[in-house]
């Protein structure tokens, strides 16, 4: 069977790291992989392609500037061509950017199955554009694998189970990631980073940074934990870098360029909280121990709320101060479970490959999809 995998941003290179590998292990799966350069920043995406092992895409779409409108527009405009050339049997698309959702609207008015991993997270903010990306996706998909129960339990709460869609829980494709690579960091120490107990802070979510008040709430609280808690370091994102200069805001930390995978596997490694707006990033501290307190107002990760792990602070100043003098240097475990054991690219392609002799032999028909 024929796999077209749609990437484009830096959550998904990781994801895609594991599963990729597991793809390339299971007999009977032929992948190729679309690049649309979402994340254009070298440290942001040729890095993860070296640093992880991805095969090197097939198509380079080189898609990364415009409008949230505009730049989906573009990336389904191409991946369309892509997918009347390649004429694959299935697209597997991943998480809740504008790649993913391009690359599964393209995919199903071309009728080609989609599978979506990291299927069924819900905020419940319709204001977030990821929350419409996954929606979206989630509708057009077939195989919706789904890393947690809450996952799976939204899906069946919108109606999914009456469908014709199979719904999966495989675990958490980064959790495959983290157990994996933290074996294999050598020499990737992050020397700004000085000894351990620092903050790790991450910030580059549009509802935070395209908010000049929530914005200067956070960075408060940043150059005030930095001056009297223990020292703040910031992998700046170059959307964070933009929103500083033009709301002329003022950010007191140690900030350095944005870091490969392994680096931060070091930073992760090596600090004692970390603060951040990124759905990756909370579980990636949940999976090294670390307390997180999240910069925003709700998560898709509840488990991790539930469990104490994540602290949910919004952007109030004064709220993100007393979480992180709370929870400084507090060690978490994962008691549960919660994320399937490092497994979870393993029975994502398991489950691909068995769906592989009846597409072989759907592929002799005309009215097949992948010769749309």
């Amino acid at each position: 069977m024929k796999l077209l995998t749609v990437i484009g941003a830096r959550p998904q290179f990781i994801k895609a790291s594991m599963v990729s590998k597991a793809i390339s292990e299971q007999g009977g799966l032929r992948e190729v992989i679309v690049h649309t350069g979402q994340h254009f920043d070298a440290n942001m995406s040729e890095i993860f392609f070296d640093q992880l092992r991805i095969p090197r895409p097939n198509h380079q779409l080189n898609i990364n500037s415009g409008s949230h409108g505009e730049m989906t527009g573009r990336m389904l405009a191409a991946i369309e061509h892509v997918l009347q050339s390649e004429k694959p049997d299935r697209v597997l698309v991943y998480g809740d950017t504008n790649s993913t959702l391009a690359g599964a609207l393209a995919a199903a008015k071309l009728h080609v199955p989609v599978a979506h991993v990291e299927a069924g997270l819900r905020s419940f903010n319709m204001r977030m554009p990821e929350e419409i990306n996954r929606l979206l996706t989630d509708q057009v998909s077939d195989m919706l694998f789904c890393p947690t129960e809450a996952a799976v339990r939204n899906l069946q709460n919108e109606g999914f189970s009456n469908r014709p869609a199979e719904i999966l829980q495989v675990g958490d494709v980064m959790q495959d990631s983290a157990s994996f690579f933290a074996k294999h960091v050598t020499g990737q120490r992050v020397a700004a980073a000085r000894g351990e107990g620092f903050i790790l802070a991450t910030l580059h979510r549009a509802e935070n940074t395209d908010d000049a008040q929530r914005l200067a709430g956070i960075l408060s609280a940043l150059n005030d934990l930095h001056r009297s808690l223990a020292p703040v370091v910031l992998p700046l994102h170059p959307r964070t870098r933009q929103a500083i200069d033009r709301f002329g805001l003022a950010l007191d930390v140690t900030a350095i360029e944005p870091v490969g995978y392994f680096e931060m596997i070091d930073l992760l490694r090596r600090c004692g909280l970390v603060l951040t707006d990124s759905g990756g990033v909370q579980k990636e501290a949940f999976f090294f121990g670390k307390a997180c307190v999240t910069l925003r107002d709700e998560t898709e990760w509840v488990e991790l709320v539930e469990v104490g792990a994540n602290v949910l602070v919004g952007a109030n100043a004064a709220s993100i101060r007393a979480a992180a003098t709370a929870n400084l240097n507090r060690i978490v475990r994962d008691e549960k479970g919660l994320y399937g054991g490092g497994e979870a690219s393993l029975r994502i392609a398991r489950r691909l490959a068995g769906n592989a002799a009846v597409n072989d032999a759907a592929a002799a028909r005309p009215d097949h999809p992948g010769q749309a």
